[in-house]
């Protein structure tokens, strides 16, 4: 029985077997190199992320006569998340998002920011005590801000 065997070892079943062993192998280094790959994916994901939590959330401004208009798109968030801030002239806009932990789960790519902390300085001069927003309205995922602007000084005719 043992020649047999060893008959069967030394044929082409041995090719056979080392085939197989070299087809596993290859799969294994295949799917290491795929696991890797998705890695680096999720990382530079993570990165893309971060850097959009950085610049985040555009910002617009228009000076009018009497105000001061702000809109900042921020999609994804819920009215409630959203923490706005006015001091002096600075205008700090705070939102975070949590994700659902049934979601977390199956999560392959995530480059929505879920944080957002971003303070702008805003062009008006306004006084420590006497900031105001005059309507703050958030719909769409864009929140628009009216901020009055006080008039200093006095006009100047020219004849």
């Amino acid at each position: 029985m043992l020649p047999i065997i060893y008959d069967i070892l030394n044929t082409q079943n041995r090719d056979i077997f080392a085939n197989a062993v070299k087809i596993y192998n290859q799969k294994l280094g295949i799917q290491l190199k795929m696991g890797l790959v998705k890695e680096v994916i999720k990382e530079i994901g993570n990165k893309s992320r971060e850097f959009y939590e950085f610049i985040l959330p555009p910002v617009d401004m228009y000076r009018y006569e009497n105000s001061l208009k702000i809109v900042i798109d921020v999609p994804g968030f819920n009215k409630e998340d959203i923490k706005l801030t006015l001091c002096e002239d600075i205008l700090s806009i705070k939102a975070q998002r949590t994700i659902d932990e049934n979601d977390s789960d199956s999560l392959i790519l995530n480059q929505r920011p879920s944080i957002i902390d971003k303070k702008i300085r805003i062009p008006i001069e306004v006084n420590q005590g006497e900031e105001k927003i005059e309507s703050a309205k958030y719909e769409n995922g864009i929140l628009t801000l009216i901020i009055p602007v006080t008039k200093k000084g006095k006009d100047i005719s020219i004849e």
